[in-house]
């Protein structure tokens, strides 16, 4: 039989192996972003009362990711029969989301693609696209479908939700002509993972345990989606995107660190 200091020993090694590898994933994150969480956002987002909203729009987050994603594929990189396969593909999460259709639970069964994604003729990044974008649709839609089990279980009902103010505020800077247009979408891209992310990690010590460790599992995942990202924006410019890297960091920045009355999961300061 093991002995009781066996099995503490080794839970306290397996915590270490964890907060290593935690540690590994957000160097690269933190050194992206200009600014971390102000610990006033953290102790408004520790408040009780503020649960609901927490999750909700974390909810809608997730679906928004994998909108965004299907738009790129759309736009740049699919014929109209695979675009109409990536719609039909969110439809059934669009519907519970927007329409209050469906039952939640059946949205398990319903993250697949019904077929391969062709790339159009002439677009040399088309394929690399495909493949980053679609990855990571199917895993935002599991994480939708993951947060709408833990508002099951801490007894959060669904209800519509307004957008908060930051990913409109980084996506009115993108340049309105191509290719800066993609490439800086592909930016924003970048760092709206990248604070979702370290979001995540900032919150999942002071949360409930159960929802402590479900922020934790969407490390990893979290932190390729940005890196999927940049290095998009960096394949497709026929230019070095580190100025316009550094200026959307600046921008993400702001309005993580100004004041915002509207609290949600990415926003600013609490007024």
């Amino acid at each position: 039989m093991i002995s009781v200091v066996v099995v503490v020993i080794i839970c306290r090694a397996f915590r270490g192996k964890f907060l290593s590898d935690m540690d590994t994933l957000l160097a690269p994150i933190l050194g992206f972003l200009h600014c971390q969480t102000p610990k006033a956002w953290l102790d408004e987002a520790r408040r009780p009362e503020h649960l609901k909203v927490i999750l909700l729009d974390h909810l809608i987050c997730e679906l928004k990711a994998a909108q965004s994603a299907m738009y790129l594929i759309r736009k740049y990189a699919v014929d109209k029969a695979s675009g109409d396969a990536l719609l039909a593909w969110l439809k059934p999460y669009e519907d519970f989301a927007y329409r209050q259709q469906g039952d939640w639970r059946a949205l398990a069964a319903a993250n697949h693609i019904s077929k391969g994604m062709i790339p159009k003729s002439g677009t040399p990044y088309g394929q690399e696209l495909i493949n980053k974008m679609v990855l990571l649709i199917k895993e935002e839609l599991h994480h939708f479908y993951q947060v709408l089990e833990i508002m099951y279980e801490f007894n959060v009902p669904y209800e519509n939700i307004s957008s908060g103010r930051y990913a409109k505020g980084l996506l009115t800077q993108v340049i309105t002509h191509e290719p800066h247009t993609l490439v800086d979408k592909l930016i924003c891209g970048a760092y709206i993972e990248a604070r979702s992310c370290e979001r995540f990690a900032t919150l999942a010590p002071h949360v409930d345990p159960r929802l402590g460790e479900f922020y934790v599992s969407l490390l990893r995942s979290e932190a390729r989606h940005y890196q999927d990202y940049l290095s998009l924006a960096e394949a497709i410019a026929p230019y070095d995107i580190s100025e316009r890297v550094r200026y959307f960091g600046e921008k993400e920045a702001q309005l993580i660190l100004s004041y915002d009355d509207d609290f949600k999961f990415h926003s600013g300061m609490p007024s």
